[in-house]
């Protein structure tokens, strides 16, 4: 007979091992299904994400950024070094210790939870029937009472660019690459491209990064990416927007990049392409076809409280709509194992916090101004550069601003958007103070310690009532 549990969560990454975890909190008979091995074949829980995503790259990020400023940033500090070096192995040695600290971590946590992790692949069959298939083969069958599906996403593959894993590479192979390139390609202007474009490029690559679209980072606000822009190209990446890679062709050695713009076809060679696209939902042998689970193109169908077309069986994260961003499956995960314990539960998909860790970092929540005409809203926009901020000065970081958007009429505040030192973290004020539908006042009138970068934040929302004291007010 089945073994029998109240929750069954088919994914161990940042929306599902929350779930399970959260779920047990409640007093639920938990299991999760998690296949992930490590490079060393380790059976390792936090999917995607903590072993070759969010944390590795900010890793590599945060190691790349103390390089480049102690190569070309100390002396104004009149810090004196010399023979400034990289070892790339012993950067890589640090970021994978860090992952196998927090994976095993989870590990910890699903104990102290009593959570059953099931190491294999997991595939739903008819009634909540979830069979694994471990690692050796062989199948064991589980019942649930609720199933949820949290299997995540993966790399997108194209036609021009097919990977290989030795020189046409996907975000993990960038991750893992024991050596700096001369010359790196990217196809993508997006988050994981810009990332792991800033890695190399600080570490003395030449980064070219061609971006199919004509405009940069279309969905962040349109003055912020182009100052990002700007930023990036002073830095030494080469942007270049309308860039169709075409075709590519590999060696031992290199890989040559066919590519077309407004100009025509041409050609560039790297010793290494990162195609960084994006991500598809990851449903491979996740769903028996007899369950007849709806669909909506790839992603998995679900109402608004995450549920899907049968009953007790749930789906979050990247598998379902919205943006693929680890925070939002989490905030999800814990959404639906409440909603199963009879808890009342919400997610905001209004304010969902997005964050490029770039430097200077890109951060923004709530809607951009560009999106704000479209729907003809009145507005308010009021603005402060990070240059004009005490902190920023003191930090050597005055590349950025805040940027405020208010309704004309009522001042509350319908975006934020941040390019800046400490972006990522700044930005949480806005996504605490439009949660409680704050006005722009609200945040202008609270009390902020000086000398901070969040006084900039204050300074942006006084800015919108052209009252900002630490810079001229345009009129």
């Amino acid at each position: 007979m089945a073994k029998k549990y109240d929750v069954i969560v088919i994914g161990g990454g940042p929306a599902g091992y929350v779930a399970a975890i959260r779920a047990a909190q409640l007093g639920l008979k938990t299991a999760c299904v998690e296949k992930w091995l490590s490079p060393e074949g380790t059976p390792s829980l936090g999917g995607t994400c903590l072993n070759v995503g969010c944390i590795p790259s900010k890793a590599l990020l945060e190691s790349s950024h103390h390089f480049a400023y102690a190569k070309d940033g100390f002396s104004q500090h009149g810090i004196k070094v010399g023979g400034v070096g990289i070892d790339v192995a012993q950067m890589i040695n640090r970021k994978d210790d860090i992952v196998k600290q927090l994976t095993g971590g989870i590990a910890q946590l699903f104990k102290a939870n009593k959570i059953d992790w099931l190491q294999g692949e997991g595939t739903l069959f008819p009634e909540r029937v979830v069979k694994v298939k471990d690692h050796d083969g062989k199948v064991s069958e589980y019942q649930a009472d609720n199933v949820i599906l949290a299997s995540g996403s993966t790399p997108i593959d194209i036609g021009a660019a097919p990977l290989d894993g030795k020189r046409i590479i996907d975000s993990a192979g960038a991750l893992a690459l024991t050596e700096v390139p001369k010359r790196l390609g990217v196809i993508g202007g997006g988050v994981i491209g810009l990332e792991m474009a800033s890695v190399w490029s600080r570490l003395g690559a030449e980064v070219v990064i061609f971006e199919a679209m004509d405009s940069f980072l279309a969905g962040a606000d349109a003055a912020i990416a182009r100052d990002a822009l700007r930023s990036f190209t002073k830095q030494g990446l080469d942007v270049r927007l309308g860039a169709r890679v075409l075709s590519t062709t590999t060696s031992k050695k290199d890989v040559k990049v066919t590519y077309s713009n407004t100009e025509g076809e041409h050609n560039e060679t790297f010793d290494y392409l990162l195609v960084a696209v994006g991500r598809a939902p990851y449903t491979a042998n996740l769903v028996d076809p007899s369950v007849n689970l709806v669909m909506d193109g790839s992603r998995v169908h679900v109402d608004g409280n995450c549920a899907t077309n049968i009953p007790g069986v749930w789906a979050i994260g990247d598998l379902v709509r919205g943006p693929m961003l680890a925070h939002k499956g989490s905030e999800e995960g814990v959404a639906v194992a409440d909603r199963i314990a009879g808890k009342y539960a919400f997610v905001d998909y209004d304010l969902v916090p997005f964050v490029i860790y770039t430097s200077p970092e890109i951060a923004w929540v709530g809607k951009t101004e560009q999106a704000c005409k479209q729907e003809g809203l009145d507005i308010k926009v009021g603005t402060f550069p990070f240059a004009a901020s005490g902190r920023a000065r003191a930090m050597d970081a005055t590349e950025g601003q805040v940027k405020i958007i208010a309704d004309a009429k009522y001042d509350r505040v319908l975006g934020v958007h941040i390019l800046g030192a400490n972006a990522s973290e700044l930005i949480h004020e806005a996504v605490v103070a439009m949660s409680f539908g704050s006005s722009s006042e609200d945040i202008a009138r609270i009390m902020h310690a000086h000398p901070t970068l969040a006084e900039s934040v204050k300074e942006a929302a006084l800015s919108v009532h052209k009252e900002a004291i630490h810079m001229m007010n345009k009129k």
